[in-house]
Order: structure tokens, then C-alpha cells, then sequence
């Protein structure tokens, strides 16, 4: 399950008003997702690496402090504070997502977007694009090609009338298609409600561990946010 761009879609989170349970926060799963990664800076585990999707923001203290030294420096302090237990437990949750679900690695692409604090990108800003382009001394154009190749019969010559004669000239067209396409549209809406799927498992899983500081309640990102902006 492939990251999407970054930031590419924001996400317009309803966060509503923080209520306090027996001193406990109120928030909603994306929201303490978002908490723990960015904030807490969590790590799911060291198989993080080696998926090459992590966002390097957890670092290895004791790594730092040896390519420092490799360099010829004097090593001054180290170490990171200890992140919330409560994050812990989320970061916990998340990595045990069932296989079906993705397993590890659709765990990785949620802890990614959380920590960017991006939903997967869903909308879709349809535009003609031309289908190839060419460059020369004046810049991009787009390319044209001749209009007898169009179907089976192509366009007919476009006649000018001159004070003479009357000339045939080869009538040019640009191909264009339309962008993003139905299958990419169907792709990215499937890839956001994936990423809905996984924040349900981790809202009941998190609604039912003993948090220290948080209740975790119903509220959820837009199931289907491309309906409501139609």
C-alpha cells in the first residue's frame, strides 16, 4: 500500500470540543494518532527501517552521538525523553494490524500520514491535459499531430481560398485525456477508505486499553468526504 503525496490532500478534521472524562482528554482516533507521532514522536518498531518508509524523525540517540564522533567531535549530552505511555499503546495498537487489514506495512503508511498529518489525498481536480509535449527554443508546447490518424476516416483537408487559387492544407490536432482518470479517481478513494477501515480496528482496539490520559471516542474523519463535496 503505496504512501500517497505528502500533504497532498489536507485533511479537514472535525475535531469538535475536548471533553474531560475523570481527568482524562477526550479525543478521536486520527487525532491521538496524530498526537503520538508527531508530537511524542513514537516508533512503531526497528522493522520501521526497514520497510524504507519511515520519516527518520526517530533516530537512534547513541547512533547520533557515533557519527558525531566519527567526525572528529567532542560529544556534549545525548539522549531524548521518554515518550507518553499513552502513545506507547497507540504505537503498540497500531502495529499488531491484522494481516487482512495490511499488516505491518499498511501500519507504516498510517504512522506516515499521521506524523505529516495528512488523510490520503481523495480529491479529484479533473483538468484536459495534452497528452505528449515538446520543447524548443520558446519553451513546452503541447504536441500536434495530423488529423487523417484520427479513427478510421480522420478529419478532412481545411481548403484556403487565396485570390488565385484555392490550397489543401493538413489539418493538425492536439490529443488530450483527461486527468485523473476514472481508475486513478477509483484508486485514491479506495486507498482513503482503507485508511478509514484501519482507524475503526484502531479506535475499538485503543477504545477498550488502559490510557492514562485520553479516552478515545466515536468520532471519525469523513467516511466518504467526495460525496459531500459533489
Amino acid at each position: 500500500m503505496g504512501m500517497l503525496e505528502a500533504k497532498s490532500g489536507e485533511f479537514e478534521q472535525a475535531t469538535g470540543d475536548t471533553v474531560e472524562h475523570g481527568g482524562k482528554r477526550a479525543v478521536g482516533v486520527w487525532e491521538i494518532l496524530c498526537w503520538a507521532f508527531q508530537r511524542e514522536c513514537v516508533s512503531l518498531d526497528l522493522g520501521e527501517e526497514l520497510t524504507g518508509l519511515s520519516s527518520k524523525i526517530n533516530v537512534d540517540p547513541i547512533q547520533k552521538m557515533v557519527e558525531i564522533a566519527a567526525l572528529g567531535c567532542r560529544v556534549d549530552g545525548g539522549g531524548s525523553s521518554q515518550s507518553h505511555h499513552d502513545a506507547d499503546l497507540v504505537a503498540a495498537t497500531l502495529a499488531v494490524l491484522p494481516e487482512e487489514m495490511g499488516g505491518f506495512r499498511a501500519a507504516t503508511w498510517v504512522a506516515e500520514l499521521a506524523r505529516a498529518g495528512s488523510a490520503p489525498y481523495w480529491r479529484a481536480c479533473r483538468e484536459v491535459v495534452p497528452v505528449d509535449m515538446k520543447r524548443n527554443q520558446h519553451g513546452f508546447y503541447a504536441k500536434v499531430v495530423d488529423a487523417n490518424q484520427v479513427e478510421d476516416c480522420g478529419w478532412n483537408l481545411t481548403y484556403l481560398s487565396g485570390k488565385k487559387r484555392t490550397s489543401k492544407r493538413k489539418a493538425d490536432y492536439c490529443q488530450c485525456v483527461i486527468r485523473p482518470s476514472d481508475a486513478e479517481i477509483g484508486r485514491m478513494q479506495r486507498q482513503y477508505l482503507a485508511w478509514y477501515g484501519i482507524l475503526l480496528q484502531v479506535r475499538s482496539a485503543l477504545q477498550i486499553t488502559h490510557l492514562t490520559a485520553h479516552v478515545v471516542t466515536d468520532r471519525m474523519p469523513p467516511r466518504t468526504p467526495w460525496k459531500k463535496a459533489a
